[in-house]
């Protein structure tokens, strides 16, 4: 399951990133596509990088990942700039879920 949704969440981030760089309505709508996109990408391929290991960072960092590109997304479509203050708590999972996947592979 974590590969489907990485992959989902690669595929997801690619079309962004495309919308971004082709229909975005401003600058600054594009840079939050650029950001969420590249964010979102990273993590996905790295949910597969350590899927087999560390299972549960994974789906820390595609659940980070979603939260924190998704509200990007979503702003940059229209929705209100207030759901910019929840975009950190994806940040947090992110490196909450690096820290916990170092955890694991410094304990060997």
């Amino acid at each position: 399951m974590i590969a489907v949704l990485a992959a989902v969440s690669a595929a997801l981030a690619v079309a962004a990133g495309a919308f971004g760089a082709h229909a975005a309505a401003g600058e600054q709508q594009a840079e939050w596509l650029r950001t969420g996109g590249m964010y979102q990408l990273v993590h996905a391929v790295a949910a597969l990088a350590i899927m087999g290991v560390a299972r549960g960072p994974a789906l820390t960092l595609l659940a980070g990942s979603a939260i924190f590109a998704l509200t990007l997304y979503a702003m940059a479509l229209g929705a209100p700039r207030w759901l910019g203050a929840v975009t950190p708590i994806g940040g947090t999972l992110l490196i909450a879920g690096w820290l916990w996947a170092a955890w694991i592979y410094a304990k060997g």
